[in-house]
C-alpha cells in the first residue's frame, strides 16, 4: 500500500539520501550516490521495490515523526497501550564511524514493551537485478551483480522467501536493538553491530554535526525554523565531493496521479545556480555557495562557447543521462511510465545563462573574485549571447511541445548580459562593453514590445501569446524592471485572478501556467516555488503598496502550511492538498528561504 508523497522524512549523508515512511519503512534509496540505481524502491512499485522496514507487529499504533532538533535525524515515535517505541534513522557524520555512508536505525523502548518486525528486502538495480542472501550470528549480506550490502544486526535474522532478512523481537523499557544497512565486499564477514554504548556515542556526533553545521545560518527573522530546515534539507541534497546540488532524491514521482508526467530529477540543474546561490549567500552559508560555483565554473571550462550550453548535468558533471523507461515498475499509485534519465538534457533553455551569470555575480560580489581564466571563458560565453539570444527555445519548464520566444528566457539573456557588464566594469576587466550594452537594450526592448499583451494588460508566456506564466513573476526578482512599473503591476494583478477569470493563483497557490499545449496530457497540480515567487513579487510591490505586503505575508504563511509534518515541501500541491512530483524538491525550499528572508526584512521596515 503506498503512503502518501507527505508522509515521508529524508535523511542522508550529501552523498545520498533515503525516504523513510511514518511506518517505518525506507522505500526510496540509491546507493552508493544520488543517481545510483535504487536498492529500495517500493516508492515506485509497492511489490517488487524493495524496501527496509521497522516497525511494531501491531499496525493500529499511533505514530508520529519529526526531526531531532536542528539535526537530520528523523524520529518516528510508536505509541500503544503498551509501550513508547523510539525509531532513529540517520546516515552517520562522524569520521571513522562503523560502515561509512550507511544507515543507522535504532529502535529504542522508552517505555513499557512492543513487539517488533524488521523486513530488510533490497531490489537492485531498480529491481532489475537478483540477489543471493547470507545470513550469519551478526547479520546478513545481500550480494548481486556489481554491489554487495551488508546488514549488521543485534536481533537474530532469518531467511524469507524473496532474499529478505527479517526478524522479529520485543523491545522492553530501556533496551534497543540496531541495525546498519552499508556497503561492502562480496564475500565479506558480517561485523557485529556496534554495542549500545557506541551507538549513542555515533548518534551524539551526528546531533553535533548537524549543529554545529546550523550555527553558521546567520538568519535569525519571524521563520527561523522553517528556513533553518529548509537550509538542512538543502544541504542533504549537496554532493559534497563536488559541490553540485541535484533538484530532488527522487525520480518519476508523479505531477498527474495515473498521468505520464514523471520525471527523474536526480540531477543538477544549471538554472538552480542564481536561486542556490542566493539563497545560501543570505542565511551565512558561504562555503556552499563557493562550492556550487566553483563546480559551475568547472563545468563551463568544459564545453565550448560555440555550442548549446547543458542544461542539466549529474553530480559528476556528466552532461548526456538519457531517458530509460522501466516498463516492469507500475509507478507510483499506478502513474506510468517510470523513468530514469532525463530527455530534457537535450534541449536548448537560453534562460540558464542568465541564471548562471547571476551567481557568478554573487560570486564575485559577496565570496571570492573570479579568476582571469575564468572570465575568459565567461567572455567567450557571453559574445556568443550577443549572437543567439533572438533564437527560440523550449523554456525554464522544458516545454515537450515545440521551441517558442519565451518571455522569461528573454529576460534572462538580458541578465546575463547585464550581470557581465555590470561585473566587467565592477572588476575593470577586459570586455566588449558596448556590444553587451547595445544587445541588452536590444532585449529589453525586444520584450517590452513583444512580450507585452496590451489586450491581456500583461506580459505573457511567449510572444504573440495570451496565456499568463508564473515565470514572469521574477522580472522585479531580477531587476528587470521595477516592481511598482505600471506594466509589471498590471501583470502581477493578472496573474493573481482566479484560474476561472484568466488568472494563475487559487487560494495563493500558483499555477505554472493554464493548460496548454505542453506535449504532456493531465493537468498538474500548482507549483510550489512559483507561490514562493510571488510572495516576493508581493513583497518587492509593497514598497509603494503596503496592502501587497499584507497579502504578501497571508500567502507565505498560508504555503507554510502546504509543506509536510517535517517542513519538507514536494514539487507541486494538487487540487486536494496533496503533494505532488519528486520529493523533496530543493527548488521549493530555495525559494521558501528567498522569500523569507525579504519579506521579514520588509516587514522590519528594511529596503
Amino acid at each position: 500500500m503506498y503512503e502518501p508523497i507527505e508522509n515521508y522524512g529524508m535523511i542522508g549523508n550529501m552523498r545520498t539520501a533515503a525516504l523513510v515512511g511514518m511506518h517505518g519503512s525506507i522505500d526510496w534509496f540509491c546507493y552508493p550516490d544520488f543517481d545510483s540505481p535504487s536498492v529500495f524502491g517500493a516508492l515506485l512499485d509497492d511489490r517488487k521495490g524493495g524496501r527496509f522496514r521497522t516497525a511494531p507487529v501491531d499496525e493500529s499504533v499511533r505514530r508520529k515523526q519529526f526531526y531531532w532538533a536542528s539535526t537530520n535525524i528523523l524520529v518516528t515515535r510508536f505509541f500503544n497501550e503498551e509501550g513508547i517505541v523510539e525509531l532513529q534513522d540517520f546516515m552517520p557524520m562522524r569520521r571513522g564511524a562503523t560502515l561509512p555512508g550507511a544507515i543507522y536505525r535504532r529502535a529504542r523502548c522508552v517505555r513499557g514493551k512492543m513487539r517488533f518486525r524488521i523486513e530488510c528486502r533490497p531490489a537492485f538495480d531498480y529491481g532489475r537485478k537478483a540477489h543471493k542472501l547470507a545470513i550469519g550470528p551478526t547479520g546478513a549480506r545481500f550480494d548481486s551483480p556489481g554491489l554487495s550490502l551488508r546488514l549488521c544486526s543485534t536481533a537474530p535474522l532469518r531467511e524469507e522467501d524473496g532474499g529478505a532478512a527479517v526478524a522479529e523481537f520485543t523491545i522492553e523499557q530501556g533496551g534497543s536493538e540496531l541495525f546498519i544497512l552499508g556497503g561492502c565486499d562480496a564475500g565479506n564477514e558480517i561485523l557485529p553491530a556496534p554495542d549500545e554504548a557506541e551507538a549513542e556515542e555515533i548518534f551524539q556526533e551526528t546531533v553535533k554535526y548537524w549543529r554545529g553545521w546550523l550555527a553558521a545560518c546567520c538568519y535569525h527573522g519571524r521563520w527561523r525554523e522553517q528556513v533553518q530546515r529548509s537550509a538542512l534539507a538543502l544541504k542533504l541534497m549537496t554532493y559534497e565531493p563536488t559541490g553540485a546540488i541535484i533538484a530532488a532524491p527522487t525520480c518519476s514521482l508523479p505531477e498527474v496521479i495515473g498521468g505520464g508526467r514523471n520525471w527523474d530529477y536526480r540531477y543538477t540543474w544549471i538554472r538552480d545556480a542564481a536561486f542556490t546561490v542566493y539563497a545560501f549567500l543570505r542565511i551565512g552559508f558561504h562555503e556552499e555557495a563557493a562550492a556550487f560555483v566553483h563546480w559551475l565554473l568547472e563545468q563551463a571550462s568544459s564545453s565550448g562557447a560555440e555550442e548549446d550550453g547543458h542544461i542539466l548535468m549529474t553530480i559528476h558533471g556528466e552532461s548526456r543521462v538519457p531517458e530509460e523507461i522501466l516498463d516492469h515498475w507500475e509507478g507510483y499509485r499506478g502513474s506510468a511510465p517510470v523513468r530514469i534519465g532525463n530527455a530534457a538534457e537535450r534541449q536548448f533553455q537560453s534562460d540558464i545563462y542568465g541564471e548562471a551569470m547571476d551567481s557568478l555575480y554573487l560570486y564575485n560580489k559577496y565570496v571570492s573574485p573570479i579568476s582571469y581564466d575564468y572570465w575568459i571563458r565567461i567572455r567567450r560565453r557571453v559574445n556568443w549571447i550577443c549572437d543567439n539570444w533572438e533564437r527560440p527555445d523550449n523554456g525554464i519548464w522544458e516545454i515537450r511541445g515545440g521551441q517558442r520566444d519565451f518571455v522569461y528566457s528573454k529576460v534572462m539573456n538580458w541578465v546575463a548580459l547585464d550581470r557581465a557588464v555590470r561585473l566587467a566594469e565592477k572588476r575593470s576587466l577586459p570586455a566588449d562593453r558596448a556590444r553587451w550594452t547595445a544587445q541588452r537594450d536590444r532585449i529589453y526592448e525586444d520584450v517590452m514590445a513583444r512580450g507585452w499583451n496590451a489586450k491581456r494588460n500583461a506580459f505573457t508566456q511567449y510572444y504573440g501569446a495570451d496565456a499568463l506564466d508564473a515565470s514572469l513573476l521574477m522580472m522585479p526578482l531580477v531587476f528587470f524592471m521595477a516592481p511598482t512599473d505600471p506594466r509589471m503591476l498590471a501583470t502581477l494583478d493578472a496573474i493573481m485572478k482566479d484560474p476561472s477569470e484568466g488568472g494563475l493563483v487559487s487560494d495563493g497557490l500558483v499555477y505554472r501556467y493554464p493548460p496548454c499545449e505542453d506535449g504532456m496530457e493531465g493537468r498538474e497540480g500548482t507549483f510550489n516555488m512559483c507561490s514562493f515567487w510571488l510572495v516576493e513579487a508581493l513583497t518587492r510591490a509593497g514598497q509603494a503598496d503596503p496592502e501587497k505586503l499584507d497579502q504578501a505575508r497571508i500567502v507565505f504563511e498560508r504555503m507554510l502550511g502546504y509543506s509536510n509534518h517535517l517542513g519538507l515541501y514536494a514539487e507541486q500541491t494538487s487540487s486536494q492538498g496533496e503533494a505532488l512530483g519528486n520529493f523533496p524538491q530543493a527548488f521549493t525550499h530555495l525559494s521558501q528561504i528567498s522569500s523569507a528572508f525579504n519579506l521579514d526584512r520588509a516587514l522590519g521596515g528594511q529596503p
